[in-house]
């Protein structure tokens, strides 16, 4: 089989010169040096209000970035010239300045996970849908175009029936006072911030999930939250998937490999690798093993892949249910941890 080029397109915008008007809240590190930047590289988007609780940080931001206006009051920002929202502040805030953002009529791209609960986020779905705005939630990982290449062999047979899938993401994360530390603030650990991200690549790979089961535990660092988390999955439409996520390795080899009855598929350094291109490695039956490397910012594809359903109020390609899922399959997994310990 013939692989082509590995590329993503792009719907266009109905009117060319037409910009998608954006302000960030939250202003911790991820907006500050990913987020902004990354948003700034997108020549359909300007950014034009940030804000933050801390009025000093506003200001701060706004002017590192140029960014017309900063506030300290959130119902004031909602009110400046703007028509979507990335909302990056800590977990538990995600609710309230989602539905509020919702009320105030703007599209929403909210960080993962989407909430502390699958109940709140089904609230939060609610009010979206009864504001007729768009809420998307920021899994970049499904936006590199190695990945989405990928989906497209898998899509298109090239490695059968799929099998297994297995995923790893593992960090380096001590604790300090970042709120992902604690409970009441982030909902959980390794899981929660990171394993949301392969939990929801295993189902943009493999399909909707039947059954999920694993462990949530502190293997080193024994702070309020998991430092490590594992699971597998069953697949609706057949197969297995497992996954390693934590906060405690100094050192890992992050991969994903897809099998399938056919032919195979890993990718390597997607996950937790700004500095080197991504690897798609090949195998297939009748062919010999084929490598592509690709370099691409995904949170850049995925702010591309946002503008236009946002201009024109369509569905995003990520979705709040999406977020939804994922939470429901992450409690789950907790779930069945506690009843076993």
């Amino acid at each position: 089989m013939n692989i082509p080029d590995i590329k993503i397109s792009l719907p266009k915008l109905k009117n060319d010169r037409k910009k998608l008007k954006w302000g960030v809240a939250g202003l911790g590190r991820y907006s500050d040096l990913t987020f902004i930047p990354a948003l700034l590289l997108c020549r359909k988007s300007r950014l034009v209000s940030v804000f933050s609780r801390t009025p000093e940080r506003a200001k701060a931001v706004a002017e590192k970035y140029a960014v017309p206006e900063n506030f300290s009051n959130y119902s004031e920002f909602l009110k400046s010239d703007i028509q979507a929202v990335y909302v990056g502040s800590a977990n538990n805030k995600h609710i309230e300045d989602v539905i509020k953002a919702a009320e105030a009529g703007k599209h929403i791209l909210c960080e993962k996970p989407l909430a502390l609960s699958s109940a709140e986020a089904e609230e939060m779905i609610r009010i979206c849908e009864k504001n007729n705005v768009q809420l998307a939630v920021n899994y970049t990982q499904r936006f590199h175009p190695v990945t989405v290449k990928a989906k497209e062999l898998i899509d298109a047979g090239f490695i059968g029936k799929i099998v297994s899938i297995s995923a790893n993401f593992n960090s380096y994360f001590p604790p300090d006072n970042n709120f992902r530390f604690t409970k009441q603030e982030s909902g959980g650990g390794a899981l929660r911030d990171i394993g949301t991200h392969i939990i929801d690549l295993l189902r943009f790979f493999g399909g909707e999930i039947n059954s999920i089961q694993g462990v949530c535990d502190n293997v080193i660092f024994n702070y309020d939250v998991d430092d490590y988390s594992a699971g597998i999955v069953n697949f609706k439409n057949g197969g297995h998937g497992v996954f390693t996520v934590s906060f405690n390795t100094k050192k890992a080899f992050n991969r994903i490999e897809i099998l399938g009855h056919s032919g195979a598929i890993c990718i390597e350094n997607l996950i937790s690798n700004k500095h080197q291109p991504a690897l798609l490695t090949l195998m297939h039956e009748n062919e010999g093993k084929k490598v592509f490397k690709k370099r691409g910012n995904k949170l850049v594809h995925l702010i591309k892949a946002l503008q236009v359903p946002f201009l024109n109020n369509t569905t995003p390609p990520i979705t709040g249910y999406d977020g939804l899922i994922n939470l429901r399959l992450m409690e789950e997994l907790e779930r069945r941890w506690t009843n076993l310990k």
